[in-house]
């Protein structure tokens, strides 16, 4: 009965995490879209993807933006599948069909804020935080990142040139459609989304990178294990000058262990040599689970 039921929860653990990848699909879109309607629209920020594109249509001709949004993002997701020749996923579709539809529920929300500057803030805020739930389960919005994976199979450019190139016209048609300003916000907008996405995506915590190259490793790593309480891993090197072998410590902490570890090894060595770089993000054990 026990081994039962162990294996029917090994059998319910791959459903719960489709089931909670869809959840993060809805919740991240629908933060999109709220965001696109209570901060980007009504402060005339196109900071690119199809809701730029929306943003620019409505500016121009009135045209409702979730019906401009699937007019876009439906098209490109066919096309996606038939020219790329990929399945992008149930999830990915329920992204593409759900954020439009969020943007039309909550069209008639009052802005939060008529300060452009604050608008292509929080609205980058905002929207970047939902992008990265939505990326977190393992699928897209669809939209414009399709038509630049699409032009990149047909011209060899690299993606980010590709998503650059999309979202460069976008922002400078709205340069054109509305101001020099309004288009300086889209730009606000779009690095704010990009960087917020980058946060979601490895988390607030950072670790530092430590490579340590000493005469007397053993002693430094055993002070290693028992004063900062981390892993080390013994890397083989040569010595460029000596072309004889130097082994390197390698060691993972986190920045507030840094100190203890620096210290550690000015103790024991002040000769060595330390190299420090970040660690965005660190899976394993003592660090973040996978």
């Amino acid at each position: 009965m026990g081994k039962k039921s162990q294996r029917n929860r090994k059998e319910a653990h791959p459903f719960l995490t489709e089931f909670m990848d869809y959840i993060y699909v809805i919740i991240g879109s629908a933060l999109v879209a709220i965001s696109f309607n209570v901060f980007l629209l009504p402060n005339e920020v196109a900071s690119g993807g199809v809701s730029g594109i929306s943003t620019i249509l409505f500016g121009l001709f009135e045209w409702k933006p979730a019906f401009v949004q699937w007019a876009f993002n439906i098209p490109l997701f066919i096309a996606g599948v038939v020219l790329l020749g990929k399945n992008f996923g149930l999830k990915s579709a329920v992204g593409t069909i759900f954020l439009p539809f969020v943007v039309y529920l909550t069209e008639d929300w009052e802005a939060w804020t008529m300060n452009p500057l604050l608008g292509s803030l929080f609205g980058g805020i905002l929207v970047g935080l939902g992008l990265g739930i939505v990326f977190r389960g393992k699928a897209s919005t669809g939209g414009t990142d399709l038509a630049a994976q699409i032009i990149t199979k047909f011209t060899g450019l690299t993606l980010g040139t590709s998503i650059a190139l999309i979202d460069g016209m976008i922002v400078l048609a709205a340069a054109v459609v509305f101001d020099i300003e309004r288009g300086l916000y889209a730009l606000i907008g779009l690095y704010v989304t990009s960087k917020t996405i980058d946060l979601v995506q490895v988390g607030f915590g950072r670790s530092k990178l430590v490579y340590i190259i000493t005469t007397k490793q053993m002693e430094i790593r055993d002070a290693i294990y028992e004063d900062v309480d981390r892993g080390v891993t013994k890397l083989t090197a040569t010595g460029g000058y000596t072309d004889s072998e130097r082994p390197i410590l390698m060691v993972v902490v986190h920045q507030t262990e840094f100190t203890k570890l620096k210290q550690v090894v000015k103790n024991i060595d002040p000769a060595a040599f330390v190299i420090v770089s970040d660690a965005s993000e660190v899976l394993g054990e003592g660090f973040k689970r996978a």
